[in-house]
């Protein structure tokens, strides 16, 4: 009985830590939309100059430097980026990728995606300073 009861109580333990992982996995759920070749060599909201070619993505809130994994909710394909610029500043998107980031999803010829943001890594100084 005792050993039933040990059993059941890791058993319910383990499973809802699964359902807790599977619940609460992402930041961020929401529209992922991406920007190019007409803001390629412009500074972007840190100071940097957008290249479109390499992985990085331009979010609202987050701060500069954070690293951020972006899954395709419907394909399940997934990149990482770090976050160097503001936006996206259309209502319902959540993040704007640079090129490199949205080809590797396969996002580019429909344009947006619904896709779940992982945050990865932030810098303990916020990034923004």
């Amino acid at each position: 009985m005792r050993e039933w009861l040990v059993l059941a109580l890791v058993g319910s333990l383990l499973l809802g830590g699964f359902f807790y992982l599977r619940v609460h996995r992402f930041y961020e759920v929401g529209i992922a939309s991406w920007y190019g070749p007409g803001f390629q060599g412009k500074t972007t909201a840190n100071g940097e100059l957008y290249d479109m070619f390499a992985y990085t993505a331009a979010h609202k809130t987050l701060p500069f430097g954070t690293v951020v994994r972006v899954v395709d909710l419907e394909t399940g394909r997934s990149v990482v980026v770090r976050i160097n610029d503001r936006g996206p500043f259309i209502p319902g998107r959540i993040i704007d990728l640079s090129y490199a980031a949205a080809k590797e999803l396969g996002i580019i010829a429909r344009g947006t995606a619904r896709v779940g943001l992982i945050i990865l890594w932030m810098p303990k100084d916020g990034g923004d300073g």
